[in-house]
Order: C-alpha cells, then sequence, then structure tokens
C-alpha cells in the first residue's frame, strides 16, 4: 500500500517536520479544545451552526484557527475585512448592515483564545512516543531537524515539552505560520516553507518534508521541497483515503511510522562523509559514523520503499 517514487536523497541535509498529527497526535485533543472556541466564535458573528471537534478535524486538519476562522466566516456569509478578504475572492466585504464585521482586531482576540485553550489542552494530555523519538534520535546526528508548523509558537513549545522532542528540534528550528512570518498565513499557502528553506539555509533537494495533511503537503511541494506522506497518526479507516489524498497534493511517497522512514533514510544519509574542506568523498571504511551533525548525504535516487 504504502510505496515511494524514487527519491535524490544525494544533497540531503534538512528534514522538515510538520508539528501536529505528524510528530504528536495533537490533532484530536487540539480540535477538542478548539471546537469550543470555534463555536463561540461562529455565534458572536451571528452564525448558528456549530461543530463538533470531529467534524473540525476532518474538514480542517492541516490549518491553522486564523485561517479556518476566516474560511468559515467567508463560507457563511460573515462580512470580513477588505484585508483579511484579500485572499478570499468569494468573501462579502460590506461593512453596512447590523451584521458584524470580522476585523483583523477582532480576529486576533480569537486567535488568542484558541491558542490558550489549545496551547493548555496539549500540555495536559500528549506525552512522549519511543515510537517518535528513538527514529528521530538515530536521525539527528545525521540530519538538521526542523519543525515547520501553521500552529503558533506557544502552542508547539507546549507540545514539545509533553513529547520530549524539545532536545532534538530547539524553538530555534521551529518555523510557525502564525508567528514566524512577517504576515501571519496558513498552509497550504507554502510562505511558511519558503521562509523555513530560507532561514535554514536549505531548497530543493537539500530538505525533505514530512507530513500528514493534504494542505501541509501542498505547502511543502509548493515551496520546492519533496514531500514524504505520514499516517503513522492517522486513524485506521482515514488511512487509505489519505493516503490517496496525498498522492494527489504530490508526496513522493507514503510512510506509516517514523521507524520506516529513518531505516530508509539513514544507510542512503551515511554512505557520503564531507571533509574538512567541504569536499565531499565516499566513506572509505562503510561505517556510519557521520561527519558533521548536519552533513548526511545519501547516493542518488536512494529508493525509499
Amino acid at each position: 500500500m504504502l510505496q515511494f517514487h524514487d527519491v535524490d536523497l544525494s544533497d540531503l541535509r534538512v528534514l522538515l517536520c510538520d508539528a501536529d498529527g505528524n510528530l504528536f497526535p495533537s490533532e484530536e485533543p487540539a480540535f477538542a479544545a478548539s471546537a469550543e472556541v470555534t463555536n463561540a466564535f461562529l455565534a458572536a458573528f451571528g452564525v448558528s451552526m456549530s461543530f463538533t471537534p470531529e467534524e473540525l478535524r476532518k474538514g480542517r486538519t492541516g490549518k491553522n484557527f486564523r485561517t479556518t476562522a476566516v474560511d468559515l466566516c467567508v463560507e457563511h456569509g460573515v462580512p470580513v475585512g477588505p484585508s483579511l478578504a484579500a485572499r478570499h475572492p468569494l468573501a462579502l466585504t460590506a461593512t453596512t448592515g447590523e451584521r458584524p464585521v470580522l476585523t483583523p482586531e477582532a480576529l486576533e482576540h480569537w486567535v488568542i483564545e484558541e491558542q490558550r485553550r489549545v496551547s493548555a489542552h496539549l500540555a495536559r494530555v500528549l506525552r512522549p512516543d519511543p515510537d517518535v523519538l528513538e527514529p528521530l534520535r538515530r536521525l539527528h546526528p545525521l540530519l538538521t531537524l526542523a519543525a515547520v508548523s501553521s500552529s503558533a509558537t506557544a502552542r508547539l513549545e507546549a507540545c514539545f515539552i509533553a513529547t520530549d522532542l524539545a532536545p532534538l528540534i530547539p524553538a530555534a528550528r521551529r518555523y510557525s505560520a502564525e508567528d514566524s512570518l512577517p504576515v501571519p498565513t496558513g498552509k497550504p499557502d507554502p510562505a511558511v516553507y519558503v521562509f523555513a528553506g530560507r532561514r535554514l539555509g536549505c531548497r530543493g533537494r537539500q530538505g525533505l518534508a514530512v507530513e500528514d495533511s493534504v494542505p501541509g503537503a501542498q505547502s511543502a511541494v509548493a515551496a520546492g521541497f519533496p514531500t514524504v506522506g505520514n499516517v503513522m497518526f492517522v486513524p485506521d479507516g482515514e488511512r487509505a483515503e489519505r493516503v490517496e489524498a496525498l498522492r494527489r497534493a504530490g508526496v513522493s511517497g507514503v510512510i506509516s511510522s517514523w521507524t520506516q522512514l529513518a531505516e530508509l533514510v539513514i544507510p542512503a544519509v551515511a554512505e557520503v562523509v564531507v571533509d574538512a574542506g567541504g569536499r565531499r568523498r565516499a566513506r572509505a571504511d562503510g561505517s556510519a559514523e557521520p561527519a558533521r551533525p548536519a552533513g548526511g548525504r545519501g547516493g542518488p535516487h536512494s529508493r525509499l520503499l
């Protein structure tokens, strides 16, 4: 079921990891907390419809609350301010009448409230997972590990501490579409991947993105990074559909665990070392010890699965 196209790892230096639903199973508990805020937000703008956590998870996975809030307002005919309507051609921008208008200031209030509630909830319920920690600890000496997320940095901090992943991917290598960009946005916009690539000094085949959601995969692919889908935390009944959707989004293949990725990538990136002068050469002794933490390379067209 899970197969890859040939992926060229010859220049790979950085593993770009989506966070929610990829590094930790945060989607379901996050939407449980977010649904309360989402429904209160909609009611404040005259929308009588409400959503269960499961409905939000299935329909909005991969998007942050800021993007979801504006999308829902547009979908339900709530007028939005001109700056918020710029990326929504169907948005109502009229500011007259009795119906409340979603302004940037009002949106910011609700974004902050949702971040506060969700971050606190995730800090309580998430736990370290050896099936994530151990493969990443094996990859850590060979590749630079970074997080590229739609979530806010405060939420990411709570999750990385709760799951013991903070030492492997410290705050300086976590990039948030909510907080890192000059203008907050969200996946599938490629901006956060473009930003992360620039900050990490990598582009194209130098980075490999790992995403569980379709919007996330679309974001990474549009930014020019080879992308792997990861269905480790996707519910069993949704996996087949997610695999197909990820393939349509342009991923090179799909994995079902971090162990699978580590076992396929490590032999390839350990084949080549970089000497003190920056020259790449074949490893003579066949050992897997890296020459430097971020210097792992692999042979061309390494087949991942």
